[in-house]
């Protein structure tokens, strides 16, 4: 999903970059909320994460191969503000040190995996949890199902993107039909990473996990009545 230089025309460059900067402003505010003394030190652990995450790819077939965006993971664990901190500075360490994406196309790639993946995945999320039983189990599998949607959402933008400033000379529909079809598949990837990350935090500290604020843990006993019933 990493989008390299010269992909789009400057004016659509430029413009994404505006609502990145945007972005990163408004959530530069909005995540003082979202952290405290004992929260803080796990949006530096999700960056880590993501960034060595992204760096791992995994095959989906003809030669694809897809990796981590970690927007809903991230919102899920520290919160959608935070979680657009998280994958900005991650971008921006890749681009920099790494050459993955570009300095030119940082502004769309903060675009798609830092606002859109986090965004459509803390709604989906938020969705369902708010109408599931207010259980703590249901993180995981919320935080999955919302991952793997927030990944052919980034896909779409994408594909708007490229309709109105792209520079390759491929048909827009031929780019949709490539990019929907393999992040639907790469999706999977996604919500079961996300499913076992999300898990593993809520099982060992759920009192740290920005998405579990509010859910309460089955007690002893009716955890038990739930084995033997």
């Amino acid at each position: 999903m990493h989008v390299p230089d010269g992909f789009l025309d400057a004016p659509t460059s430029v413009a994404t970059g505006a609502v990145a900067a945007i972005a990163v402003g408004v959530a530069l505010r909005k995540a003082k909320g979202e952290l405290d003394d004992r929260t803080a030190p796990l949006a530096g652990l999700v960056a880590a994460f993501v960034f060595a995450a992204q760096m791992i790819n995994f095959p989906v077939g003809a030669g694809t191969s897809g990796h981590l965006m970690g927007g809903a993971l991230a919102a899920v664990l520290v919160g959608p503000w935070t979680a657009v901190l998280c994958l900005s500075t991650v971008l921006l360490v890749q681009g920099l040190l790494m050459a993955d994406g570009g300095l030119t196309a940082l502004g769309t790639n903060i675009v798609l995996i830092g606002l859109v993946t986090t965004a459509v995945g803390w709604g989906v999320f938020a969705l369902l949890r708010a109408v599931l039983p207010k259980r703590i189990g249901v993180v995981a599998p919320v935080a999955a199902v919302a991952a793997y949607l927030s990944v052919p959402a980034a896909a779409l933008v994408f594909t708007g993107l490229f309709a109105v400033g792209g520079t390759a000379p491929v048909e827009n529909g031929a780019v949709l039909t490539a990019m929907l079809g393999w992040h639907l598949v790469i999706g999977l990837g996604e919500a079961a990473v996300t499913f076992v990350v999300v898990g593993a935090v809520v099982a060992a500290r759920p009192d740290l996990v920005h998405g579990a604020r509010g859910l309460r843990r089955p007690s002893r006993a009716t955890a038990a009545e739930e084995v033997t019933a």
